[in-house]
């Protein structure tokens, strides 16, 4: 799978659903220590982080999810063993009750 720089909350949710099923673990982090309601996140530790599985997606979010598009390159030089993504439009834009249907 090719992963572009930016998912939204709907790409997010069906590429977490189907790369979860295939076995790749995708972590929605939180890096402005505001977690999303309803959602499950987890607190950006670059000490924890890196002892993620090789090939696990991290989805960073922030309150527009500017800032964390703006750091991607860090994230990526950060975490060269992972595959980095920022949330497009952050938490400002995320749906509490938005969920993806089986077809």
């Amino acid at each position: 799978m090719n992963f572009p720089n930016e998912w939204t909350q709907k790409e997010f949710l069906q590429n977490k659903k189907e790369l979860e099923a295939k076995g790749v673990k995708v972590l929605l982090i939180d890096t402005i220590l505001s977690p999303i309601e309803k959602a499950d996140t987890v607190l950006y530790n670059p000490y924890e982080l890196q002892s993620e599985p090789e090939g696990s997606v991290f989805v960073f979010y922030c309150d527009t999810g500017k800032a964390t598009l703006n750091r991607l390159k860090e994230y990526k030089e950060k975490f060269p063993k992972h595959h980095c993504i920022s949330l497009h439009g952050g938490r400002g834009y995320w749906r509490v009750n938005m969920m993806v249907l089986d077809e």
